[in-house]
């Protein structure tokens, strides 16, 4: 019988761009609720990913309340200083309001100013923060994490240091069993079949765009963003519900709508096949999706436009 007490709470995961922040909350999650591509700013909005954990022995166990962040930055240059990037940034540090305790995570091996940035701003957060190296599989030197972890945590008080890897699902346990106790001693929050607080619209449209930052080249993902204008679930078929959904995908410019949409269609149809066998991965049932390209200049510094297509509080 395990005697310890049930746990659940908010925890906020924070770090910079692209350090996977996204694959550890999938990877504790046990499912795949945000997106991931191996491009910087993948994640644009906060999204709780809900993991329950069972009771195990005499181990902790409860439910953790995992707020998914955009990544933060400096924003400094051209590149950074958008409608949108100062979008994400508050987004990010908004995410600290109300939170039990925090995840700071960063590269196994590295830590730059936006590292420190982070940190201090977890700090004048005032919650308990747990570092989390992460992508300690494509460390080339081994030997090196430990005199790493003792030069970053030097000076910074962190509740617990975990070395993980998230994609490969190494260390977790260990760090779970860090977090839970952090957090306020109280019932599940959300049902055990429950994996995220966002709507299956609002995951159709981040699936489609999960795939416009893997399939496009460098720079262009960064002016697509993506609108669904119909989700309908249809009964009346032979083979049970099926989903249909209508997706817009938004661009800046003519030029880019014609990359999108590839020679005769072709990028664009493969665009919409990947999501779609992401959706009824996620979903469990049949979805029909159809997609469409449109252009609207200059979106993404386009306050208007932003609360349009979903960007606000």
């Amino acid at each position: 019988m395990n005697t310890s007490t049930h746990h659940a709470g908010h925890v906020a995961v924070i770090g910079r761009p692209n350090v996977g922040k996204s694959t550890l909350v999938n990877a504790l999650v046990g499912a795949k609720v945000s997106i991931v591509s191996p491009r910087p700013q993948t994640t644009r909005h906060r999204l709780l990913g809900i993991a329950t954990i069972a009771a195990k022995g005499d181990g902790p166990y409860g439910q953790l309340l995992l707020v998914d962040t955009p990544g933060m930055h400096s924003g400094q240059g051209k590149s950074t200083s958008s409608a949108m990037h100062r979008w994400m940034n508050k987004s990010a540090r908004g995410a600290l309001e109300g939170v039990d305790a925090a995840v700071l995570v960063v590269e196994a091996g590295r830590w730059d100013d936006e590292d420190t940035l982070a940190f201090e701003t977890l700090r004048e957060a005032g919650v308990p923060v747990v570092l989390v190296a992460n992508q300690i599989d494509k460390l080339p030197d081994k030997t090196a994490l430990l005199p790493y972890l003792k030069k970053v945590t030097e000076g910074r008080d962190f509740a617990g240091v975990h070395p993980v890897s998230a994609l490969k699902r190494k260390g977790l346990e260990a760090l779970v069993a860090t977090l839970l106790p952090l957090l306020p001693e109280q019932a599940a929050l959300y049902g055990e079949d429950e994996i995220t607080d966002k709507s299956q619209r609002f995951i159709a449209g981040e699936r489609v765009r999960e795939q416009l930052m893997r399939q496009l080249g460098e720079e262009l993902p960064y002016a697509t963003t993506v609108e669904i204008e119909s989700f309908v679930e249809d009964t009346t078929g032979k083979g049970g519900a099926l989903l249909r959904i209508g997706a817009v995908i938004w661009v800046e410019r003519e030029g880019q709508k014609a990359i999108v949409i590839g020679k005769g269609g072709a990028r664009l149809r493969e665009i919409g096949t990947q999501a779609r066998i992401q959706m009824e991965r996620l979903f469990g049932q049949k979805v029909f999706l159809e997609t469409w390209v449109r252009v609207r200049e200059g979106w993404s510094d386009d306050e208007s436009a932003l609360r349009t297509f979903g960007y606000h509080d």
